[in-house]
């Protein structure tokens, strides 16, 4: 499966990848198994190609990578959260619209 402009993120390179971005990050954290994930994930790349310039997108499998999730007390998925300048701004839990997403995001480069 192609992400196109979503990039995927592992414990191994979430520091170098999200915390020490020079823009701003969206992490999308969800499961192979989880439908609402399934749900919300063409709205996440087509957000990824929209803001290609302004932001990274990325998508972090919490079943691979359970430290990361653990890390940031992610209980239920998909969970994205919005980070800038290597800190949480920003937390949204389940299926959201593209226009609320939009929203955070545009809030959070101003």
């Amino acid at each position: 499966m192609s992400l196109g402009k979503v990039v995927t993120i592992t414990d191994a390179e979430f520091e170098s990848s999200v915390l020490q971005s020079d823009k701003p990050v969206i992490l999308d954290f969800w499961a192979e198994w989880c439908q609402p994930c399934k749900m919300l994930s063409p709205t996440v790349e087509a957000i990824a190609g929209e803001y290609e310039e302004k932001i990274k997108v990325g998508k972090l499998n919490v079943d691979d990578n359970p430290n990361t999730a653990t890390k940031y007390g992610i209980r239920g998925i998909p969970t994205l959260l919005f980070f800038k300048g290597g800190e949480v701004v920003q937390q949204m839990v389940g299926v959201k619209s593209k226009a609320e997403i939009k929203k955070v995001i545009d809030e959070n480069l101003a």
